[in-house]
């Protein structure tokens, strides 16, 4: 790219996933019933929680602000990718791309801090069960979501600022859906170094130490669980397929952002923000909730309700 010579960037050129026009509609009907998917299963999880008496607890508490978040993580992203699948022009102006990077660092890192939070929740009911009242309760987990929101809020205006510190000239071609990091570091001018390495060190800390947490919390619930006479088949089954959405987010995260940016592929990028960014938050309702027995007992009794009511 020209730094020398080019002027500053007003607005990035996303480039998306292909500029095959007969792929065009393909892509907007599978995006487009992922996001509606998404939606309806987190929303539904947000209505029943906040309406049955039977789902006031910690557990989905803790379920009802994962989906909250995973709302605002899709919608971040997939609205504005669906509209540029079907424009000629996929434009989008320099400070809403900032705007747009810091509000996807918001949701994805509370995402990820919220079910470290739950994996916590569940070591504690099933190896502490006793103490579960007292460690657990609504108040605890109202600070810890709190405590979420304010670590993602300040690493997403830490990234955020030393982004809009780099200098952007000449090209101004995305090869991505979103505003994403790598991208941005990679079509920079200026030195990404400090970037680079703030990625690593304290982007180690803030993204990898939650997933350290889950996996071992993970470890003593398998070791607790192996000690029980009966149900152990259905603890694994749910904690099998807990440590799949746990693994596939955070693989997709670490396959993303923790490589240099000089080895940054901008197709594989993007493949992998499709796994962080759209399935595992349409995913998570459906397999944490919506499995549940009490969740299905009260979707089946609102939906009874409103049927007797109809009637």
């Amino acid at each position: 790219m020209d730094c020398e010579n080019g002027t500053d960037i007003v607005e990035f050129v996303l480039l998306g996933f292909s500029a095959q026009p007969k792929e065009q509609p393909l892509l907007f009907l599978i995006f487009l019933l992922m996001y509606g998917a998404g939606l309806l299963g987190n929303i539904m999880m947000i209505i029943l929680i906040s309406l049955d008496a039977r789902l006031q607890t910690p557990m989905y508490f803790l379920l009802r602000s994962l989906s909250v978040v995973d709302v605002g993580f899709l919608s971040v992203t997939v609205p504005q990718m669906l509209a540029h699948i079907i424009s000629s022009s996929k434009t989008i102006p320099f400070y809403c791309c900032m705007a747009q990077f810091f509000f996807f660092c918001v949701f994805g890192v509370t995402d990820l801090l919220i079910v470290s939070v739950m994996a916590l929740d569940r070591y504690v009911a099933i190896c502490n069960p006793l103490h579960y009242t007292t460690v657990m309760n609504q108040k605890v987990c109202g600070h810890l979501v709190a405590g979420c929101w304010i670590v993602s809020t300040l690493h997403s205006m830490l990234h955020a600022s030393l982004l809009l510190r780099l200098s952007y000239r000449g090209d101004n071609h995305l090869f991505h859906y979103f505003c994403d990091h790598q991208p941005l570091l990679q079509l920079s001018c200026s030195d990404t170094s400090v970037n680079e390495a703030l990625i690593f060190f304290e982007g180690s800390v803030v993204l990898l130490g939650p997933c350290v947490l889950i996996f071992l919390t993970y470890v003593r619930i398998v070791v607790a669980v192996m000690k029980l006479s009966s149900g152990r088949r259905k603890a694994f089954s749910t904690c099998g397929s807990h440590l799949t959405m746990v693994t596939l987010f955070y693989g997709a995260i670490i396959a993303a952002y923790f490589l240099p940016t000089s080895s940054y592929s901008s197709h594989r990028g993007a493949v992998f923000a499709v796994v962080y960014t759209v399935i595992t938050p349409m995913s998570n309702p459906y397999i944490y909730s919506l499995r549940n027995k009490d969740v299905k007992e009260a979707l089946w009794g609102l939906l009874g309700k409103r049927v007797f009511f109809q009637q």
